[in-house]
């Protein structure tokens, strides 16, 4: 979640008028401050939460590692005062995903017994982290769906459209693997399935990645799978 409110939602108002509040109330619980380098872990999956932490800026991304040593990637996100470990914060769990700094990035120190007895004392500021999980509840959950109920060719194709019409939370990789592992799939079956869409000339390799030729071709492509 982000300390900033999202842009809607039943709270937008009120949290847009008490978000300086909770900015100020956020960093009452800051115990310290530390850098990390890129492939340094924020955050491990498994491992008990110490602290929360609030990445003001940079890029970090998302995983999670299955016992039969699949990794599903989450995604890269482009951080804007983000906070992690919130929500093992509310559950008292281990980390459920590993987070990443993918670039040199200053983090900020959250102390959970100071959050957890300031929340007691004001309650109000629920509001933003009700509000904020939920938001990110239905896009994970958008996610989940897609990647289980459709072929990896029709996400792929889907997610391009998405990333043209829209500005996504969460953003792809470079690396082949890693995009593979954010489809859910391995790197052989990712390749079989982009050659695919390049062979019906919906998509091509740029300067800077993947590109749709043919919007309303792909759309029709998309359309098919209904």
């Amino acid at each position: 979640m982000r300390i900033k409110p999202y842009a809607q939602g039943r709270f937008k108002t009120l949290l847009e008028q008490k978000s300086t509040l909770f900015r100020e109330f956020i960093y009452q619980c800051q115990v310290g401050s530390r850098y990390f380098s890129a492939g340094d872990a924020i955050l491990t999956q498994g491992e008990a939460l110490d602290y929360l932490y609030v990445v003001p800026a940079g890029r970090v991304s998302m995983s999670i590692l299955a016992a039969n040593g699949r990794r599903f990637q989450l995604g890269e996100a482009n951080c804007d005062d983000h906070i992690f470990g919130e929500m093992e914060f509310f559950t008292h769990t281990p980390c459920q995903w590993s987070v990443v700094a993918d670039e040199k990035m200053h983090v900020d120190i959250l102390c959970t017994k100071q959050l957890s007895e300031r929340l007691q004392q004001h309650p109000e500021m629920l509001f933003f982290f009700a509000s904020a999980l939920a938001d990110d509840y239905q896009d994970s959950l958008d996610i989940y769906t897609n990647r289980l109920l459709h072929p990896i060719t029709y996400n792929i194709a889907y997610d391009l459209l998405m990333q043209q019409q829209s500005t996504p939370s969460l953003n792809g990789f470079d690396k082949v693997n890693q995009e593979a592992e954010r489809f859910g799939t391995s790197g052989r079956v990712y390749r079989r399935a982009l050659k695919t869409l390049l062979d019906k000339n919906l998509i091509r390799k740029g300067e800077d990645g993947l590109e749709i030729v043919d919007e309303a071709a792909l759309k029709t492509f998309l359309d098919t799978y209904e």
